[in-house]
């Protein structure tokens, strides 16, 4: 019981009530990883201000994975650095050279044509001497072969088959003949030519008709045409060569005067020029061109080779080995 008639004894002191703790901040959600390794995280709250050592985590953990021992971390509330896109991100540069977005395709420009050669003729020349007929369809039908010359500008005018050229001792017209020395497969060889009336060879195929023949002679020149020598290709494997040539056969040898041209026509394929374009005053004969089947292919050659004599030099020359004969005509 508590005696009331006594006065209290003193009671001690209290200390003051102490002032409530402060409460732990709201939950804070992680920091978002950054979108590549490497980047550092927002730092945590509560981590130490610049300049002071970080502290060291509780024993049994060690330090956060992937984050630099002792380095400072970005400032607080700046995003993350964004990363680069890969490369592959990026549209390939353009090729300043190539075409331009919103013009055209360009036209594929043909090749420039070489060694005189365009769609229509075959030019024959030292630096290109030879075509082959076969690769450009031409050993079919008749093979026509035409002598003829061009007039330079003050000259005597012109005429067909290098007729009426101005002579260089005295401008007398020379009558100027065209013909060929053959040889066949069988080993058979002859001459067509004017001289002699040898207008077709003395050597024919199974039914009769000529390999190689002339269509006329014209020895006044007054024929535009020419004079024409005609090879059948039907039979092309009954050819072993044709030489063809020019023989002056009267007047003086000027062959300077001419800038003659033998074209040949194939019935098929370009027409093939060759052109006398070198010239020796002393020589009565010029070999012009070679027609040779060169193991089934059928090639033209070009010669443009002067020689001094007759048709019996030229056959020396090239080893025909036939007996000659003075002729007239």
């Amino acid at each position: 019981m508590v005696d009331y008639t006594k006065r209290p004894k003193a009671q001690p002191p209290q200390p003051e009530t102490p002032p409530a703790p402060p409460q732990p901040p709201p939950h804070q959600p992680p920091p978002a990883q950054p979108p590549y390794g490497g980047q550092p995280p927002y730092p945590p709250q509560g981590q130490p201000p610049y300049g002071q050592p970080p502290q060291a985590p509780p024993p049994g953990y060690g330090p956060p994975q992937g984050h630099p021992q002792g380095g400072y971390p970005p400032p607080q509330g700046y995003p993350p650095p964004q990363g680069y896109p890969p490369p592959q991100g990026y549209p390939p540069p353009q090729d300043p050279y190539g075409q331009q977005q919103g013009y055209p395709p360009q036209q594929q420009q043909q090749p420039a044509q070489q060694g005189g050669v365009n769609m229509n003729k075959v030019s024959l020349t030292k630096s290109a001497p030879s075509v082959s007929l076969t690769k450009t369809a031409g050993t079919t039908g008749i093979l026509r072969v035409n002598l003829n010359w061009n007039s330079r500008p003050g000259g005597g005018g012109g005429g067909g088959f290098l007729k009426r050229l101005a002579s260089a001792a005295g401008g007398g017209a020379i009558d100027l003949d065209l013909g060929c020395l053959y040889e066949y497969a069988d080993g058979s060889k002859g001459v067509i030519q004017a001289l002699g009336n040898a207008f077709r060879g003395q050597h024919t195929m199974g039914n009769g008709e000529s390999i190689v023949w002339l269509d006329g002679d014209d020895r006044s020149g007054s024929n535009s045409g020419g004079e024409n020598l005609l090879v059948n290709l039907q039979h092309t494997q009954l050819i072993r060569r044709v030489l063809v040539f020019a023989l002056i056969y009267e007047g003086v040898p000027n062959w300077g005067q001419a800038d003659a041209v033998v074209t040949m026509f194939p019935a098929n394929g370009p027409q093939i020029e060759v052109r006398l374009d070198e010239h020796d005053p002393r020589a009565r004969i010029c070999a012009i061109a070679m027609l040779e089947n060169r193991g089934g292919e059928l090639v033209v050659n070009r010669e443009v080779r002067y020689v001094h004599g007759g048709q019996d030099v030229l056959d020396r020359t090239y080893g025909w080995g036939m007996d000659w004969t003075p002729g007239r005509k």
